[in-house]
């Protein structure tokens, strides 16, 4: 069985000790199980835990020097207090004093499971909270693409390696995905790192002004031409020229840019003597391009130049496993640029982003940190900093699986699975927030195989 976490129990009752023992190690748990306080301190000076149970009444050494001394010892490890009913008072008076919760004798088996289960994966995510501000402390330079899922590390390979040869690329994916940091990556990855990196949206001006910022103008080529001024294909020879949205460039823009790719020069407008340029084209859209020339809106012949090698970023909804290493990336960013004392993202909050389907991706992601860095006032960003519909969102229950539309079935029973855990398996309570009665939810329970 998987180790889930080492876990000290100390029970001066021998019965209760062996019981907690037994039904822990059960559980998957390593446990080093003692009846004596003054032995609970000295196996604490030698061994760390993730959690330590502890009776809190005991003789020569009782629950609240346990709790002392593992603290000063492993701020991190949680502690966790059982008591006697009388004793609850001083169990929550403890809690004040860094304990994790406290469980009233006598206590129910399911409940010591739930709170300590709960325990160690607090725990764990804290470590694993660590970890990732150590990654993160890694990626400090010109150009980082903050990423551990195999898919997009396979892409960076394969940037890494085109990066040098100086070809023209074109990035497709969806808008926020980053295309425009993929493009920078490889500028600065390239032979041409020294020199200019710029980047324009072809979707963002008329055909005119467009004109005017690739290719530059002579002075008094129309009204108002004063001087005259070098385009952005001029200003990146030696360089690199981002083109994104290059499927909403007009068709007359195309054969212009089509002659600038295949002749190395540009014409300035109302120019007469073209410029010869060394730039590096590298061409992104968010459009299925074989669509757009299909549909006469993007030329081929623009494609076969610019589409020497094609890298497709993926949508943040399909490298999940980067959506907490991207928020403390982006908690780093803002609260340095805030000036605040943030350092935790809760693990609500980290449930619900990876629960979030994220139409807007990476660029929604960050808006989303920067917002939550803004609201708070405390060193952790919560749930209550986060957008209106984030904040309802508890559990996602129309995500696809493989590709595959789940059935109402398989809804129904990832739900019930849900809540079944989320109250520590009891029935009675799982059929209340359910809204259905004890029957309904065991036959429910039969059909799906759940019993147990």
């Amino acid at each position: 069985m998987k180790n889930k976490g080492r876990l000290l129990i100390v029970e001066d009752e021998k019965v209760a000790l062996k019981n907690l023992d037994h039904v822990m190690e059960k559980e998957g748990y390593r446990v080093v199980g003692t009846t004596s306080g003054p032995n609970a301190l000295k196996i604490l000076q030698e061994q760390e835990f993730d959690v330590v149970l502890t009776d809190l009444k005991m003789e020569k050494v009782d629950g609240l020097e346990v709790l002392e001394k593992c603290k000063s010892l492993y701020p991190d490890t949680e502690v966790i207090m059982i008591t006697a009913y009388a004793s609850i008072p001083s169990a929550v008076d403890t809690m004040k004093k860094g304990a994790y919760d406290y469980i009233a004798k006598p206590f129910k088996l399911d409940v010591v499971r739930k709170v300590v289960r709960e325990a160690v994966e607090k725990v764990r995510l804290k470590k694993e909270n660590v970890q990732l501000r150590e990654q993160i402390e890694k990626y400090q330079g010109k150009v980082k693409i903050i990423t551990q899922d195999t898919i997009v590390q396979g892409i960076l390979d394969t940037a890494r390696q085109i990066a040098p040869t100086d070809c023209n690329i074109v990035l497709t994916g969806e808008s926020g995905t980053g295309k425009e940091l993929f493009a920078r990556y490889m500028h600065f990855m390239s032979k041409r790192a020294d020199g200019p990196f710029f980047a324009i949206n072809c979707g963002a001006f008329t055909e005119e002004l467009l004109s005017n910022e690739l290719f530059g103008h002579e002075k008094g080529a129309f009204t108002g031409a004063a001087t005259m001024k070098k385009g952005l294909v001029e200003m990146a020879s030696g360089g690199t020229l981002f083109l994104d949205e290059i499927t909403e460039m007009p068709s007359s823009m195309q054969v212009k840019l089509l002659r600038v790719i295949q002749e190395k020069e540009v014409l300035r407008v109302g120019g007469t003597e073209p410029v010869k340029v060394d730039v590096r084209f590298i061409a992104a859209t968010n459009r299925g391009i074989q669509d757009a020339i299909k549909d006469g809106h993007f030329r081929q012949d623009l494609y076969f130049r610019l589409n020497v090698v094609s890298l497709h970023i993926p949508p943040l909804s399909e490298r999940r496993d980067d959506i907490p290493l991207l928020s403390y990336y982006f908690l780093k960013k803002y609260t340095t640029l805030m000036k605040k004392d943030i350092t935790e993202i809760s693990q609500d909050v980290i449930s619900i982003l990876m629960n979030y389907d994220f139409p807007g991706n990476v660029r929604e992601l960050e808006n989303i940190i920067e917002r939550g860095v803004a609201l708070s006032n405390g060193n952790t960003i919560e749930v209550a900093h986060l957008p209106q519909d984030l904040k309802e969102l508890s559990i996602r229950t129309f995500r696809k699986k493989e590709g595959k539309i789940p059935s109402l079935e398989e809804q129904e029973e990832a739900y019930i699975k849900w809540v079944l855990k989320e109250v520590g398996g009891n029935k009675t309570l799982a059929a209340q927030v359910l809204g259905i009665d004890r029957v309904s939810l065991w036959r429910k329970l039969k059909r799906y195989g759940l019993e147990e």
